[in-house]
């Protein structure tokens, strides 16, 4: 018996985005159509909604969806089912066809790359609606590209979806639309586009506060000489990634400061209207996931659930963790990208992966709004290309080719290889063994902006920001955190002024000159004191008036920027 068609009048209301994309996806009626939204701002409503559109006027006859792991399939095939539209999550290659009881299936791109002539067939058979999700994956090598080229080049229609529309490299990305621009570059062109502004705006997604820890790190190389640094402060790349991966070490003091800290927060947010939040650790490897896991346990009394890879077991592990109301999963690969679990809303960034992509991919599993005035912290080292990508949460890219690569951040190649080995490799070991590393709350980034100053772990000043209220909109979490600023200010400067009155008659000794951190925090109080007058008097985001000010002085984000970079900065804003 053949699939009862879907009935249109129960689906979900659309958001606004949703019906504007419909309509025009509806009006033009091209073969391809692709859209962008920000992670949690409902793409698979979306599609399953023009799905259930083209069945029923009788555009395509079938549906088939590609998504990036096993895991994603099984939730597609779930959420179609909740509107009437049955895809089979268990297709294989050999199995040819699928039963009459479905509207089509879904597969993973690997699938459709070892057998693209079985996919063909099934789509010249009937007129097909492919679903590409997350379609950047089909750049991720020769055979997938040219695997979903060849399977999906004779579909009735063919619909793109991403939350992250850029990649790293220049393998171009199937059936996406590139045009060149002014400077020669070919640029992916998206037919809608909903980033995590306009999600921010609308109340689709939370705000996200990232809370970056420095701290002192020492550690011995393979030459037997000991080194320490302190994480955060201008060195070289090599200097970089050991102090990062010292800090990452589970067995030195950063990570047990660091998960205390994020536990606490995230007891916050369950106290203050969030029962059920829960919270991601995101390792490097298999080895490092378990230890933390350990070391959950330890801080917390309450073990967390671990999911490795994309193997046998791993959906449902995931399934029961969303579902529950456990406290901390840890993970390595499996909740990067497409999961969705609602409830999370504590991260803990603990893995050497530094690129775009990874990160936006990352930070989006926290972003997903349930209720109004809800928030997510994520937890990350104070590492000068982490600190950039946080403060660039707001900005919008496109898959550029032909542009000169650079290296980002640090070993992301040994995270890929972990992932995709599920083993943790030796190679950074015998560089260095890690000796100690100690954590402190160097500052926390909100809409483009830096507050607070440093506060060692275990603090009363520390508390102040883990107690943030946990349902906050996010003007009212500039102005918290405007304000624990200035309280944090104001009584290190009592704390200063107690020895000078207690030496009041003892001769005046001349101002001791602040050093260059002191400096710039200043001026990083001072930029964000004007950029929150002018978003007062304006109405513009701070995010948008900090970027602004970027385009005009040059520079990185200012949680990066140098002392003259913060200076100009401060001149240019007093005259817009």
């Amino acid at each position: 018996m053949a699939a009862r068609m879907p009935a249109i009048e129960t689906f979900p209301a659309l958001r606004a985005w949703q019906r504007k994309a419909l309509v025009e996806y509806l009006r033009r009626r091209d073969p391809d159509f692709t859209a962008v939204a920000t992670p949690g701002a409902g793409k698979t409503t979306f599609a399953l909604r023009i799905a259930a559109e083209l069945l029923a006027d009788g555009t395509v006859e079938a549906v088939t969806v590609v998504a990036p792991t096993e895991h994603l399939k099984t939730q597609w095939a779930q959420a179609a089912a909740r509107v009437g539209i049955q895809l089979d999550a268990a297709f294989r290659n050999a199995d040819l066809h699928s039963s009459a009881d479905f509207h089509g299936a879904v597969v993973t791109y690997a699938q459709v790359g070892m057998a693209p002539q079985v996919h063909k067939r099934r789509t010249l058979t009937r007129r097909t609606l492919v679903v590409l999700d997350e379609i950047h994956h089909a750049g991720d090598s020769r055979s997938w590209g040219d695997g979903v080229k060849a399977a999906f080049e004779g579909a009735e229609r063919r619909l793109m979806l991403t939350g992250t529309p850029f990649r790293s490299d220049d393998n171009p990305i199937p059936f996406v639309s590139y045009e060149r621009g002014g400077d020669g570059l070919l640029r992916s062109r998206a037919d809608s586009v909903y980033g995590y502004a306009d999600a921010l705006r609308d109340g689709v997604v939370r705000p996200v506060l990232f809370l970056a820890y420095s701290g002192e790190t020492r550690w011995r190389t393979n030459a037997g000489d000991e080194l320490a640094a302190r994480l955060g402060e201008p060195m070289t790349q090599d200097l970089v990634a050991q102090a990062w991966r010292t800090a990452l070490d589970p067995a030195g003091d950063w990570m047990p400061q660091v998960l205390r800290a994020a536990d606490a927060r995230l007891t916050v947010l369950r106290n203050a209207g969030m029962p059920d939040a829960g919270g991601l650790i995101i390792a490097s490897d298999q080895q490092t996931a378990r230890s933390y896991a350990k070391l959950i346990e330890q801080v917390t009394g309450e073990r967390a659930a671990v999911v490795l890879s994309d193997d046998v077991g791993a959906s449902a592990r995931i399934a029961t963790f969303a579902a529950s109301e456990q406290r901390w999963l840890v993970a390595v690969r499996m909740v990067s990208e497409g999961v969705d679990i609602p409830r999370l809303a504590v991260g803990v960034y603990a893995t050497s992966a530094s690129t775009p992509l990874y990160f936006a991919q990352a930070i989006g599993r926290f972003v997903r709004a349930r209720r109004p005035g809800e928030t997510a912290s994520v937890f990350l080292p104070s590492v000068p290309h982490l600190l950039g990508l946080a403060s660039e949460m707001e900005a919008e890219r496109d898959h550029v080719l032909g542009k000169p690569k650079d290296r980002e951040g640090f070993d992301d190649d040994l995270l890929e290889r972990a992932q995709r080995d599920d083993q943790a490799s030796g190679e950074l070991e015998k560089r260095f063994a890690a000796l100690s590393a100690t954590a402190e709350l160097d500052q926390v980034i909100f809409d483009g902006a830096s507050f607070g100053t440093a506060a060692q772990a275990g603090t009363p000043e520390e508390e102040e920001y883990l107690g943030l209220p946990g349902l906050l909109t996010a003007d009212q979490v500039a102005l918290l955190l405007t304000k624990r600023q200035q309280e944090q200010l104001a009584a290190q400067r009592r704390r200063a002024t107690r020895p000078a009155e207690a030496a009041a008659e003892a001769p005046t000794a001349p101002p001791v000159p602040m050093s260059a951190a002191q400096r710039r925090v200043a001026l990083r109080r001072q930029l964000n004191a004007l950029v929150a007058a002018r978003h007062h008097r304006t109405g513009q985001p701070h995010g948008k008036i900090h970027a602004e000010l970027r385009r005009l002085c040059g520079g990185p984000p200012s949680a990066q920027a140098t002392i003259e970079q913060l200076e100009e900065r401060i001149a240019t804003v007093q005259t817009l």
